[in-house]
């Protein structure tokens, strides 16, 4: 019988145990993570009440994110990945147990969330390679698509409840609360972690980390169709990444909760389109689903940035949320099925940096637009500007246009290469 059009491939959590194992101790971790996420900056507004200091938090995590991003991707692929996992999720752990002890003090200390983020920045640099170098070998190659897939799910569950339950109890209990609950879902996680095999070193390099480094940056450069994923992302988060002027927006409208129906949008149309992506396990040009994806997503930013009718700015953050989740699903999976194992973790780092970065540098440029022009101006020009770069980087990288993934070399020798593994 013929797989529905729509629906979710669970077949990756079936064929592996351990992937189970890793893909539930991400969940965990996520919901509370995100739920830190949001206390740390509404315990600092409270003790500082200065937005100069909330904002610097971001600028804090710059360096460690660029920094440690490419040399966790290093580590990756000649150190134990699952003992660097267990590692940085300890140091984590770590970090939150001393920001509940700062916030249970009767006058918590301001340096101690700005060196929370600083470090918990520096691990999670040197833990997200590894991570997702890991989630390649432990699931099949046939099944990477439906991987990436499970992955976006789980970050939009992730995005929706962890938030909300993080801003609840730090409103209505305290910031320590929230933190208390992020030690017992560490505290899951790593259980689960323990868990996994040992897992050699992927890669053997005559050189230091630095030579390791270089090749990882040389076979990126030999990827001209992976490059343009890459920029492609970048240019969408920079011109049309509209998060940080939703408060600004919400003003347009007279209804109470325009604020919180405003940052639900996002998610919610990406886990929309998540859950109903079966369609896309038909789609083998994935550069082009990539490109085409962006481009929609430029498009949904306009309308939102242009509307001025509630429902119209909804339904434009919910098809730039959906066409976001597509280009993540179809990205993953060329890189997944493209890049050797053994050089998957540099290329994880590299990843890293081009899809965090992102968001940064498209909040700085929404706020600066917006204070010498409008807010209408910033958000509409902002999407239309991607919509028209993304067409730009297709035609620049033709590669990445007619990349192919039943025809594509890249993906045929990974898939020979990984064909003797065995999955438990």
């Amino acid at each position: 019988m013929p797989k529905a059009s729509f629906g979710v491939d669970l077949s990756p959590l079936r064929a592996s145990k351990q992937y189970r194992r890793l893909y539930i101790a991400g969940l965990v971790t996520a919901l509370g993570s995100q739920a830190t996420y949001v206390a740390v900056p509404f315990q600092l507004k409270q003790l500082t009440n200065s937005p100069f200091d909330v904002g610097a938090l971001g600028l804090v995590e710059f360096v460690p994110l660029v920094l440690f991003g490419l040399y966790g991707g290093v580590l990756a692929d000649r150190m134990n990945r699952r003992r660097l996992i267990i590692a940085m999720e300890l140091l984590l752990m770590l970090t939150t147990a001393l920001l509940f002890v700062n916030a249970s003090l009767a006058h918590p200390t301001v340096w101690v969330l700005f060196a929370n983020a600083l470090v918990a920045t520096f691990a999670s640099s040197l833990q997200r390679p590894s991570i997702e170098a890991l989630n390649q070998v432990l699931v099949p190659h046939e099944l990477q698509r439906a991987a990436s897939v499970l992955v976006n799910i789980r970050y939009y569950i992730a995005s929706i409840i962890g938030p909300s339950v993080g801003g609840l109890l730090a409103v209505s209990i305290g910031a320590s609360s929230v933190y208390a609950l992020n030690l017992v879902t560490f505290t899951f996680s790593l259980g689960l972690l323990f868990t996994l095999r040992v897992t050699a070193p992927s890669a053997k390099f005559d050189g230091g980390d630095m030579a390791a480094l270089w090749s990882g940056i040389r076979y990126t450069f030999s990827r001209p169709d992976i490059i343009g994923t890459y920029i492609i992302d970048l240019l969408a988060m920079i011109l049309a990444f509209p998060v940080v002027m939703l408060p600004f927006v919400a003003e347009r409208f007279h209804e109470s909760y325009a604020l919180a129906l405003l940052y639900c949008g996002l998610p919610i149309g990406a886990l929309a389109a998540t859950l109903t992506s079966n369609w896309t396990r038909r789609v083998h040009r994935y550069g082009r689903a990539v490109v085409v994806a962006a481009a929609l997503w430029g498009l949904g930013i306009a309308l939102f940035g242009y509307s001025s009718t509630l429902w119209l700015v909804m339904l434009g953050l919910a098809i730039g949320g959906g066409a976001d989740a597509v280009s993540g699903i179809f990205r993953s999976t060329m890189w997944n099925e493209s890049i050797a194992p053994d050089m998957r973790g540099r290329m994880a780092g590299i990843e890293m940096i081009s899809y965090s970065l992102g968001p940064t540098a498209g909040q700085f440029r929404a706020g600066v637009m917006a204070a010498w022009t409008t807010l209408r101006f910033s958000l509409t020009f902002g999407g239309l500007a991607c919509t028209g770069s993304v067409g730009a980087v297709a035609l620049a990288l033709p590669s990445l246009w007619r990349f192919d993934a039943s025809t594509d070399l890249n993906v045929a020798a990974v898939r020979a290469l990984r064909s003797t593994e065995r999955f438990d």
